[in-house]
């Protein structure tokens, strides 16, 4: 049986699986304890387990993909054993979703500030014309930007640029975002989720054993550069976090 997330919102049509967040039916917010951080691997994994799944399109809900953080959720008090289950979610989010057989197009639906990785690791990224990218969760927030930031940005923007991005805080609109190569398209935000289903019926159509190996060669990369850095910089952004805390 498939799970029931308070979160997400998974729909399917003919091969087409739609994964949509959201909070409340409104735009996502990430939670400091489980809420997306927890159910987004759960989600992907089932996603991945599935046959007749031949195409999946990644969005959000109303006018933000997901740029604030959900202060009514509290969190235990932080332990080893707290960010163990916070490290074991982590690798998850990047390991079940690169572990989806089947291309992924992402929607980026506005701002996109935290764990805004996670949709431009999709193989067709498209964005709204509002759609403005950064990382205000670890840098500026004095967070070690270990959970897979440190690979991805500096990969997407290159060395010199992914660091200043990470440790500034910066903010890439859409029409910037097209020119360094993050996203293939911008479009008016009314006609994104068409585009996205326009892109994924032309794929779906496609003999499915080729687009899973075209999948398998084209993520190879990114998933063989995750397995050499996701845990070291899980857990020196733990030990960071575990260091700061008051001595009892």
């Amino acid at each position: 049986m498939a799970t029931s997330f308070e979160n997400i919102a998974i729909t399917r049509d003919d091969g087409i699986v739609e994964l949509r967040i959201h909070h409340r039916g409104e735009s996502a917010v990430w939670a400091l304890w489980g809420g997306l951080h927890r159910e987004l691997g759960i989600a992907f994994a089932e996603i991945a387990a599935d046959p007749d799944a031949r195409v999946v399109v990644m969005t959000g809900t109303g006018d933000q993909y997901c740029a604030e953080f959900d202060m009514d959720v509290e969190m235990p008090p932080m332990s080893a054993a707290t960010w163990n289950i916070i490290h074991n979610e982590g690798r998850n989010l990047f390991n079940n979703l690169l572990a989806i057989p089947v291309p992924v197009i992402a929607a980026v639906n506005g701002a996109a500030f935290i764990h805004a990785e996670l949709p431009l690791l999709a193989d067709i990224v498209l964005a709204s014309d509002n759609a403005v990218f950064a990382d205000k969760a670890h840098g500026i927030a004095g967070v070690v930007p270990g959970d897979g930031v440190q690979t991805i940005w500096p990969m997407l923007l290159g060395p010199n640029r992914g660091r200043y991005f990470l440790m500034t805080g910066q903010e890439i609109g859409a029409q910037e975002a097209l020119a360094l190569g993050l996203v293939g398209e911008v479009l008016p935000a009314e006609k994104l989720h068409a585009r996205a289903w326009e892109h994924a019926r032309v794929i779906a159509a496609r003999p499915d054993l080729a687009n899973r190996y075209t999948k398998l060669l084209l993520t190879r990369y990114l998933k063989e550069r995750l397995a050499a850095e996701l845990d070291q910089g899980l857990m020196l952004e733990g030990m960071a976090i575990l260091a700061s805390l008051p001595s009892s």
